[in-house]
């Protein structure tokens, strides 16, 4: 039989080779898996992150897009330079300055939402096997970022208002870990905020043993109380060795997809060519028309209106939650951001209890996926900027007759 012959009969197909082991051994996010349960419009959702859709100002966003696609279409639907649009980081630039710490637009380098700032740096800072040490609980999203660089994930140990500056020194000597992740204002999944003697700390020990701190700060512009703690980034021997990231995703629009970093020259420019092979450059049109609204508009009033807003939905929370959760629970109550973390006694198991609650018609989030090691499995996470006052309180009865079974 020729090859000709051959190719003419059906054949069993070949495997297809596997996919890469990074690929196989990540999960995906329980979160975006607990939306997709909960997406029956009955269910009063604590579950997701999402900021409250009612409080975009659409309409400031909309005559944003219409003035940049009339003035310069050409421009606007075009291909951008990888760093960003230069308006939209002086913009940035100057934003960050008024924050207390003085930016170039040169500093920055705009991301498709902060995630990717996380995968980028991800990319260009550790090789499979390498140390990245991180709150406990973590935001899950950065957990997953990590774990698909093939990095070794721990936690450092800490207490209500976060990270433990002795023991990430401890850790550090004994690991020489790469990075230490942080979310040190409002943290997802806590809502706490780390204080500024422990941000100076921090600062200290990554001067002294040599490490890089990644700042994440998607919530800090969302205070309800209390006076602002300074960056870590600005505080003395954080300065060469710190990335900031920021994100309009909460305080303008998630749909924008508009992130940035803020990070030293050699490791801003190594994101910037990851960048490249990632996506090329962030949307040419969100970047402009973010520029052109904060040029036109006042986003630190529309900013002040969103967090009252949350602050009266916290205060809803906080003003149920007792009666809501079983006697022996404990929970934070947050000075800003969008959640509510809780531990119920330790005989209950909120990712068991899951499945009742939400025939209930409610929803959170389960503690357990949060943590790097041993997770605590009867925490749980409530985001509280969603709903109504009203909702929120139909929502905390659903939550008491759903734990009680």
């Amino acid at each position: 039989m020729t090859v000709a012959d051959s190719a003419a009969l059906p054949a069993a197909s070949a495997p297809l080779p596997p996919l890469a082991a990074r690929a196989a051994a990540v999960r995906g996010s329980a979160v975006r898996d607990i939306l997709a349960v909960t997406a029956r419009p009955e269910v009063i959702n604590f579950a997701g992150g999402l900021p409250a859709p009612e409080l975009f100002d659409a309409e400031g966003i909309a005559a944003a897009f219409r003035d940049v696609l009339a003035e310069a279409p050409e421009r606007a639907l075009q291909y951008a330079t990888t760093e960003g649009e230069p308006g939209l980081r002086a913009a940035l630039a100057e934003r960050t300055g008024a924050r207390g710490l003085a930016t170039s637009p040169d500093d920055l380098l705009v991301t498709t939402g902060s995630q990717q700032a996380l995968s980028l740096l991800a990319t260009v800072l550790l090789e499979p096997g390498d140390t990245v040490l991180v709150e406990s609980p973590c935001y899950l999203a950065a957990l997953q970022a990590f774990s698909f660089a093939g990095a070794r994930v721990l936690a450092v140990p800490g207490d209500a208002e976060g990270i433990d500056p002795d023991a990430l020194d401890d850790l550090v000597t004994r690991e020489r870990p790469k990075l230490l992740y942080t979310v040190p204002t409002f943290q997802n999944p806590t809502g706490r905020t780390l204080p500024g003697a422990r941000r100076a700390a921090i600062a200290a020990v990554a001067a002294r043993r040599g490490l890089w701190i990644v700042e994440d700060d998607p919530y800090g512009e969302l205070r309800f109380e209390g006076e602002r703690v300074p960056w870590i980034a600005s505080y003395d021997g954080a300065g060469d060795r710190t990335v900031l990231l920021g994100s309009f995703s909460k305080v303008m629009a998630p749909g924008l997809r508009l992130g940035w970093l803020r990070a030293p020259a050699v490791l801003r420019r190594a994101c910037a060519v990851a960048k490249q092979a990632a996506d090329l450059h962030t949307p040419t049109v969100n970047q402009l028309a973010a520029a052109r609204y904060l040029a036109d508009r006042d986003l630190d009033a529309h900013v002040a209106r969103v967090a009252r807003v949350y602050g009266e939905r916290r205060d809803a929370m906080l003003a149920g939650i007792g009666d809501a959760l079983p006697a022996g629970s404990t929970w934070t109550r947050p000075e800003g951001g969008m959640f509510l973390w809780a531990r119920l006694p330790d005989a209950y198991d909120t990712t068991a209890l899951l499945r009742d609650v939400v025939e209930h018609g409610v929803a959170y989030v389960p503690g357990a996926p949060f943590y790097a090691g041993t997770p605590e499995t009867s925490a749980l996470r409530l985001c509280f900027v969603t709903q109504t006052p009203d909702e929120i309180a139909e929502g905390l009865r659903r939550l008491a007759s759903g734990l009680r079974g």
